[in-house]
């Protein structure tokens, strides 16, 4: 168990746990996994109308970093060999740092609450260790989370610039959607919400220019990857690489809108609690195909919790 270590991913939506031991096979991923799991808890909860962390969502989270800790403790993983990263809800909220203390208390898990230009360039490291060269040559990866998403612009692994924008699933949800199932007008609303802040990702940018190719990661994608394949059970094999065209997203965008929140949940590939943030989710990658011309994207399920392995372990 030398060889071991984990890592972490504390969203404003899922946590995601995965154990890992360095790999030793060519041509395969840095990590040979041990264990993986998740759990969608929705720490972020309530977060754009309070600015803190709900109750009621601390101690669903409370309830997983116990159930992590154990897991953690079964594998023979230390805490030294742990690198557990915050995102978003807890970096925004202002009983962030006392709830990552109780945390530490609780459970004996030492969560380090991270930047966006950090967790963007996590994200990098990660996805990149499983797209095709053609693909990471030129690319904008974009990570979609509950309270914000990343934008990097990259090749071969070098990150030209991150950009991090408090654009997250959870946070549209509870400032748009209004009724079931979504109206025209709070889909537009959403749209216009996420086209002001792409603005501003686009003017960061100082040649102006988007990528060549536009990579998603993170459960959302993925989600709706799984969902235009049928993919059940969940193959993250499948899902790497797998290129989903413009009009195909736009077909299985008009065929979620028409659903309720029910119908949705019905979907085999669309776990609970994914079914009102998923409509969140495709306004972004919606937007994103309007404002920069794309006729497809390409999805990855290695993303943030990867890259912090890749970090801890020192692969």
């Amino acid at each position: 168990m030398a060889d071991r270590f984990a890592a972490i991913d504390i969203g404003s939506n899922t946590f995601r746990l995965l154990i890992a031991e360095r790999s030793t096979q060519s041509g395969h991923t840095p990590w040979s996994t041990v264990c993986y799991t998740h759990r969608i808890i929705r720490l972020g909860e309530g977060l754009h109308h309070t600015g803190m962390l709900a109750e009621t969502a601390m101690l669903r989270a409370l309830k997983a970093f116990a159930e992590f800790s154990t897991l953690l403790q079964q594998h023979g993983v230390s805490t030294t060999r742990t690198f557990a990263t915050a995102t978003a809800a807890m970096r925004e909220a202002a009983n962030g740092t006392d709830f990552r203390d109780r945390v530490k208390q609780e459970t004996g898990i030492d969560i380090r609450i991270i930047d966006g230009e950090r967790e963007a360039r996590l994200s990098l490291s990660g996805a990149g260790a499983v797209l095709t060269p053609s693909t990471r040559n030129d690319m904008l990866l974009f990570d979609i989370g509950g309270g914000s998403t990343e934008f990097i612009r990259a090749s071969h692994q070098l990150c030209h610039d991150a950009i991090s924008r408090k654009l997250g699933v959870v946070r549209l949800v509870e400032a748009h959607l209004h009724s079931d199932p979504p109206s025209a007008a709070d889909y537009q609303a959403m749209l216009t919400t996420i086209d002001t802040h792409l603005a501003e990702v686009e003017s960061f940018w100082r040649d102006g220019k988007a990528p060549a190719y536009l990579v998603g990661t993170a459960g959302t994608v993925t989600t709706l990857a799984a969902t235009e394949l049928d993919l059940c059970p969940y193959d993250a094999g499948v899902i790497n690489n797998h290129r989903m065209s413009r009009s195909a997203f736009e077909a299985l965008r008009d065929r979620l809108m028409r659903m309720n929140h029910a119908e949705r949940q019905t979907i085999r590939t669309i776990e609970p609690g994914r079914a009102d943030l998923i409509i969140a989710g495709l306004a972004i990658i919606d937007a994103i195909f309007r404002r920069w011309h794309y006729d497809c994207m390409y999805v990855v399920d290695a993303g943030l919790l990867e890259g912090a392995w890749m970090e801890i372990s020192g692969s």
